[in-house]
């Protein structure tokens, strides 16, 4: 802040030393839009989609490069100009766009898509682990459900006597779960195949486009979309940059090679090593793992290659569990949005009830791997309305962000995506076919009953998306406000 800037009234002598230290512009702790590069990546990428994916083949290289186009880099762009000219995270640029409620139903899907998230991902920590004691437990349902209850509650209890510290745990897991199990996977791949093995799927240039059996066929791409998920997370760096125009955007599509770089070969190494029809969408790269480590009369490896991953998954959970649920509190606080009983903190300052509420709901979500036969698709159906619950927050971000372009153009930002209408346009259509997409049985699950399928999807992303922010707004009271005057939403 210049001497200009300080009212007459507060002024003090130019020769007092406090004149100077107290005109002084703070320091910016400036990053490199390479450090946002990586920072981005860590967030975003990781093996779990992998198996997903590896079920197309070569054709998971269009599969990934498609949302990265019409998804990827309009969030990025847009939710970066969101970031750099209103603070507050999605909540305020939704408010302030649109409207409050539809402000607090942004943040309730960014909160509500960790309901169906958590049972996916300790699924995945399920499988993997299975083959760390016994691989034939990676297709019980009874195991998948006792594992993902038992990592919940424990997250839960560690999150609310506010440990500090937990981020550690997942700051290396790029490295350790990630990059480490990665380049041996894909390095394993191809000395399989340069050793005369023939890839269990086909790498000719007729197989670059997945084979079209109508919509059905393009259904496991939506999880594309949760993988490039949460990138308005990152976006609050945009400031830190030093020429956030040229600097972001830099950034960003690095990130985009690097996340590219470590979601595809992977998947290809896995289709390489284990057959499509034999493939577990939890246990994909723990199979491909053992397969190769078996050719190489190295199986003794598997299991580390598996406590690896899990740790990495875990030390993920943890640094999410409170997130979302902290942000929801505050603004709730302040609005009324949650009765009072959702919004009582424990001795260390945590939004306990919350947890124990959803962790009440994971575990009821927990008993659908004991109760439906194929692991696999419980697997895919919980991911698939983790992907739409959280799609409905990105389609009211685009909105909101041509909203504010058009309504405040001299509002003060630090970076403006370039063609911001057209990108909301692109986000926003993408966002919308991937959210119908998800309502269609995908191909590979075609002999089960669809009419079952449509219910637990539409039941989970409609109810749990819209119905109960619905009932919680409509609901709430005047007593239900119990913020401090002076506190704000985060």
């Amino acid at each position: 802040m210049s001497t200009k800037d300080v009212p007459a009234s507060r002024s003090v002598p130019p020769t007092d030393p406090r004149a100077v230290a107290g005109t002084r512009a703070p320091a910016v702790a400036y990053i490199s839009w390479v450090a946002l590069a990586l920072m981005t990546t860590s967030s975003v990428a990781s093996l779990r989609p992998s198996p997903t994916m590896a079920v197309y083949g070569l054709a998971c290289v269009f599969l990934y490069l498609i949302p990265a186009l019409v998804f990827l880099i309009p969030t990025s762009l847009v939710s970066a100009e969101l970031a750099s000219g209103w603070s507050g995270g999605v909540y305020r640029w939704v408010s302030e766009g649109i409207s409050k409620p539809m402000g607090f139903l942004a943040v309730w899907c960014q909160f509500a898509m960790t309901v169906f998230y958590y049972p996916s991902l300790l699924g995945f920590v399920a499988a993997t682990l299975a083959y760390v004691i016994n691989p034939d437990l990676a297709s019980n349902g009874v195991w998948t459900a006792i594992v993902i209850v038992v990592c919940y509650w424990t997250g839960v209890w560690v999150s609310s006597r506010g440990t500090k510290g937990v981020a550690g745990l997942a700051s290396s897991g790029l490295i350790i779960g990630t990059l480490i199990p990665g380049v041996l996977l894909v390095t394993l791949g191809l000395v399989f195949l340069g050793q005369g093995n023939e890839s269990a799927a086909p790498m000719t240039a007729d197989n670059l486009l997945p084979a079209w059996a109508g919509l059905a066929s393009l259904v496991l791409i939506v999880n594309n979309f949760l993988s490039y998920s949460g990138m308005e997370m990152n976006a609050v760096h945009v400031s830190s940059l030093r020429d956030p125009a040229k600097q972001f955007p830099k950034a960003m599509f690095f990130a985009m090679g690097l996340v590219l770089l470590i979601f595809i070969p992977p998947a290809l190494a896995i289709s390489w090593i284990v057959p499509a029809e034999q493939l577990s969408l939890t246990a994909g790269i723990m199979q491909a793992f053992d397969a190769v480590f078996a050719q190489f009369g190295s199986q003794w490896l598997t299991p580390i290659v598996g406590i690896m991953l899990v740790t990495a998954s875990l030390g993920g959970m943890l640094t999410w569990l409170a997130g979302p649920s902290r942000g929801l509190l505050l603004i709730s606080r302040q609005e009324g949005y949650l009765p009072p009983f959702l919004q009582r903190l424990n001795s260390h300052g945590v939004q306990q009830n919350i947890l124990v509420t959803q962790g009440v709901v994971t575990t009821v979500i927990a008993l659908g791997y004991a109760l439906i036969p194929d692991v696999s698709s419980a697997y895919w159906i919980f991911s698939v309305i983790t992907t739409q619950v959280y799609l409905i927050m990105y389609l009211l971000m685009f909105i909101a962000a041509a909203r504010l372009r058009k309504r405040q153009p001299d509002h003060p930002r630090g970076y403006r995506a370039p063609m911001l209408v057209g990108l909301c346009g692109v986000g926003f259509a993408a966002s919308l076919a991937a959210l119908l997409i998800g309502f269609i049985p995908p191909s590979q699950f075609g002999s089960g009953n669809i009419g079952v399928y449509l219910l637990i999807v539409a039941g989970g992303a409609l109810g749990l998306g819209l119905l109960v922010p619905y009932l919680f707004y409509r609901l709430r009271k005047p007593s239900w406000r119990t913020a401090d005057p002076e506190e704000v939403p985060a």
